[in-house]
């Protein structure tokens, strides 16, 4: 549950940092190109438009492929978007990332795929879920995917009757979806039809490489009845490998919902470059397979930097495991044999288990790697006089 003054914080921090978005390139980091798409679907019977935002590395990388995340109810979203992204790509704790977001003609007809009998909403109307549906995978994706530089990891994002949609896409094709991002959705359409459908989905499935986000605000009846009964179905059927981040903000109203959670729906969804030891469970080979997951996220093959290894060896040496630790830095040495750091760390190790002569011959094998001029040099000498000075005691 979200203090009122954390969500304070969280919007006066998104307000601060949204710029316009223009629609040419430029030098100021807040410029994108943006793309209007405009598509005859046939699926639809109707012409639809999306605006297609392109990262600012587009043009600066012409070989590279990006992640694409679909923003239902239009570009109205990207200020917002661009300020959570841009403050966790300066971490390297997300991917630039192409946003299509898609405009909006009919948003109930298109956004729920049930219709509505419940007598709180227009009762009767019809659900085309499904078409929509239909017309993101089979007409929009194809001309995203043939037009612009997208890899295969696509996230599906809306609010409300948005949320529902993102629900929906994932559970019908999650071949097609790697994440949803809901917030506030609006599960009591219909009865909670969508929030009876996503549960039994997570029934169904044993093994689900995916990651969802859901959030609430201070909803009541008759939304959080249903929602609630999602959330504990969802929590009893979670199929393993699905990640998933549930968040409720007491405080907030329905529309402001998406401004609470957006930085934690990115922050938990995209995988950082830099792997922190609250993530490493211990065993060396989970390294790779977390650097694996984040190359499938990013579309490049990512491996992890000398130093975030090294850095998970001194935080087992802080906790005295020194096992571990010296594990740790031997797999950073076989990893990178030709630089002096990964030596100066298992020194680190061995020293302060009192392993003095250990510590001083690898030490000296990162003073033979190194120069006068590498930045940890007087570290490595340092060391080496001081533990000349505790073997000659």
């Amino acid at each position: 549950m979200k203090s009122p003054i954390h969500i304070i914080i969280a919007l006066l921090f998104l307000a601060l940092l949204s710029l316009p978005v223009s629609s040419e390139t430029g030098n100021d980091s807040q410029r994108y190109e943006l793309k209007i798409e405009k598509l005859q679907s046939k699926v639809l019977n109707e012409r639809r438009e999306v605006v297609v935002q392109l990262p600012k590395g587009y043009a600066e990388n012409p070989d590279k492929k990006f992640p694409v995340i679909y923003r239902l109810d239009g570009a109205g979203n990207l200020p917002m978007m661009n300020a959570v992204l841009e403050s966790l790509q300066s971490q390297n704790a997300a991917p630039e990332v192409i946003i299509v977001a898609i405009e909006n003609t009919d948003r109930l007809r298109d956004l729920y795929p049930t219709a509505n009998e419940d007598p709180n909403g227009p009762l009767g109307y019809d659900g085309g879920g499904a078409n929509f549906l239909s017309f993101v995978t089979t007409e929009l994706m194809p001309m995203v995917e043939k037009k612009y530089r997208v890899h295969n990891f696509r996230v599906i994002e809306g609010a409300s009757a948005g949320g529902v949609f993102a629900l929906y896409a994932l559970t019908q094709k999650p071949e097609l979806f790697n994440a949803a991002l809901t917030y506030s959705a609006a599960v009591w359409w219909n009865y909670g039809a969508s929030a009876k459908n996503t549960v039994a989905f997570l029934e169904s499935v044993n093994q689900l490489d995916h990651f969802i986000y859901t959030s609430i605000g201070n909803e009541g009846a008759p939304m959080r009845p249903y929602y609630d009964d999602m959330i504990s179905g969802m929590r009893a059927s979670q199929p393993s490998g699905l990640r998933w981040e549930n968040e409720a903000y007491a405080d907030v109203p329905h529309n402001l919902v998406t401004a609470a959670s957006i930085f934690s729906a990115y922050h938990n969804l995209f995988l950082s470059a830099y792997l922190r030891p609250e993530q490493f469970d211990g065993d060396i080979q989970s390294i790779a397979k977390y650097y694996d997951r984040v190359s499938k996220q990013r579309g490049e093959k990512l491996e992890a930097p000398e130093w975030v290894i090294r850095e998970l060896g001194y935080h087992y040496v802080r906790s005295e495991n020194y096992d571990k630790a010296i594990e740790l830095f031997k797999h950073d040495i076989a990893k990178y044999p030709e630089m002096p750091d990964p030596y100066n760390g298992i020194a680190y190790g061995y020293e302060q288990m009192g392993e003095y002569k250990k510590a001083l011959e690898s030490v000296n094998k990162a003073l033979e790697l190194s120069t006068p001029q590498h930045d940890g040099y007087q570290v490595y000498t340092n060391r080496q006089k001081r533990l000349h000075e505790l073997l000659n005691e």
